[in-house]
């Protein structure tokens, strides 16, 4: 790394290796409130951007150290929000955390985990009950992640940890965007849209189809998932002649009431399986807004989902 950083509630210290014949003259670091600048002697910016939140910086200072380093230390003028990286987008350095921040971290989490599946069955509503667990909520034993690579440069400047939000499938709702991806939380599928341009909003959540996460793990046949661009339906097929749409809740011309609940229903979803009249391998799967394209090895059928203009 270039350069190693640390941070507290109150203060950022940065730590940048020199070369040994640098003298304190050779040195300039320029302070602003959001903005750093290092340069050694007459060379380009060894260091230079954009801060992640802004410094008092009339009270930054900088020193060499006895190991030869230069040590920079900036203070936070909001103190207390973490900073998540030292330079807008600079993937140079390493954050390192002092141990202390470690331990008390862990502590504030203990209390969310447990060694014990349900630490407390007579509670009311227990967290988890194994017994009641069946075979499509099983997380996936292989892990995934959903990492982002910079164009130019080719590097991963993201990654997260998918866990046991399981990848389903991706959709281009917007030409003019990237595809979407559609992530199971829970019993749900959430569909999001990347934005290449938008650092602080990286990724964001545009659909949600109800119930699909948990209806697509019973499903062991399955082939290709997809929805309409509108949002207006999921659909999937599994490896022979099956076809399943899962349409979004639409409101009601009758009333019906939940008679368990005592409560009205404004809303309902509702399923449609289409069988195709061939017993051929359904090699595609393409949805758009009204219409549902399902390719066989020798036929190409054509499902009306939605009535158009």
């Amino acid at each position: 790394p270039l350069y190693y950083w640390q941070q507290t509630e109150d203060d950022v210290t940065v730590t940048i290796q020199i070369p040994e014949d640098i003298t304190k003259d050779d040195i300039k670091v320029h302070f602003s409130p959001d903005n750093i600048c290092v340069t050694l002697k007459d060379q380009p910016p060894l260091m230079e951007g954009k801060l992640s939140s802004s410094v008092d910086h009339e009270s930054c200072t900088w020193i060499i150290t006895e190991n030869k380093s230069l040590e920079i230390s900036l203070i936070k003028k909001n103190e207390g929000p973490r900073w998540p990286e030292l330079i807008v987008g600079d993937t140079r350095g390493e954050f390192i955390m002092d141990p202390s921040q470690c331990t008390a971290i862990a502590e504030n989490l203990m209390h969310l985990t447990s060694e014990v599946m349900n630490p407390n069955p007579e509670k009311e509503n227990p967290p988890c009950n194994a017994q009641e667990l069946e075979e499509c909520d099983a997380f996936l034993e292989d892990s995934a992640s959903l990492c982002r690579f910079d164009g130019d440069t080719l590097k991963v400047t993201h990654v997260i940890n998918l866990g046991s939000n399981q990848y389903l499938f991706s959709v281009v709702v917007d030409p003019r965007e990237m595809p979407c991806f559609c992530l199971r939380h829970d019993v749900d599928a959430l569909l999001w849209q990347p934005h290449s341009d938008q650092p602080e909003n990286m990724w964001e959540h545009i659909a949600t189809f109800n119930a699909l996460g948990y209806v697509q793990a019973s499903k062991q046949d399955r082939k290709f998932m997809a929805c309409a661009p509108d949002y207006s339906y999921a659909a999937l097929c599994e490896c022979l002649r099956r076809v399943f749409i899962y349409r979004q809740p639409t409101p009601l011309s009758t009333v019906l009431y939940n008679r368990k609940e005592g409560r009205q229903v404004g809303q309902v979803a509702k399923q449609l399986v289409a069988t195709l009249e061939a017993n051929d391998p359904i090699l595609g799967f393409q949805a758009t807004s009204e219409r549902l394209f399902v390719l066989t090895t020798k036929t190409l059928f054509l499902i009306k989902v939605n009535s158009g203009n």
